[in-house]
């Protein structure tokens, strides 16, 4: 199961549970209308309480990173699992985007609400 938010730039996705490819399409449905209408996205992804995900969403994530990762901006990935984390690199080939992991939820929050222009350089 997953829920998802809209903060201004910052799409926020929690999962509980098993991860399942019906929720997988619905994270994708929302990337794909807000970065139609409002240019790349930033999201945070809460991965603490997924229990598991199907193969089918390893798969699904693998092919929409590939069509769609010019769409990311930033990915911020919480999760202490380091299986969970090297999926996140693999999936991290396949885009342009800024992509961490975090095991702090409010630093991942902070860093992917961010916009490039925001950063400063000094």
């Amino acid at each position: 199961m997953i829920t998802i938010q809209k903060q201004h730039n910052l799409i926020i996705v929690a999962v509980i549970g098993e991860f399942t490819l019906s929720d997988y399409k619905i994270f994708e449905d929302q990337v794909v209308y807000q970065s139609t209408f409002q240019g790349k996205v930033n999201v945070l992804v809460d991965l603490r309480d997924m229990l598991d995900y199907t193969v089918d969403v390893a798969w699904e994530d693998l092919k929409f990173m590939h069509e769609h990762g010019n769409d990311f901006n930033r990915i911020a990935v919480v999760t202490d699992d380091q299986l969970q984390t090297w999926s996140v690199w693999i999936s991290n080939l396949f885009t342009d985007a800024d992509v961490l992991v975090f095991n702090d939820y409010d630093k991942a929050a902070e860093w992917a609400a961010t916009n490039d222009d925001q950063v400063s350089t000094e």
